[in-house]
């Protein structure tokens, strides 16, 4: 069962669940990462509301590092975001 995607303050990230082949898997993306890829003129701008926006993107970007071989947790970063 997925948990509810949240903002961890403390790591300044965006945690949140993708479910692969019927197995939940980890994930994050740091609050940076999210803006400068997707909102990079957005001043003080809600991570989750930018995470929730591009949620099928994000999750497409975990499955590829899942079947690259990365494991729990999947840290997003810049690179796992350009057009493939």
């Amino acid at each position: 069962m997925s948990q509810d995607s949240f903002f961890h303050e403390a790591s300044g990230s965006v945690r949140f669940w993708v479910e692969i082949d019927a197995v939940w898997i980890g994930a994050s993306i740091r609050k940076e990462t999210l803006h400068y890829v997707y909102r990079p003129d957005g001043r003080d701008e809600d991570p989750l509301v930018t995470y929730s926006s591009h949620m099928l993107e994000l999750d497409a970007a975990v499955r590829r590092r899942v079947a690259a071989g990365a494991r729990e947790p999947v840290m997003l970063r810049d690179a796992d975001l350009v057009a493939v």
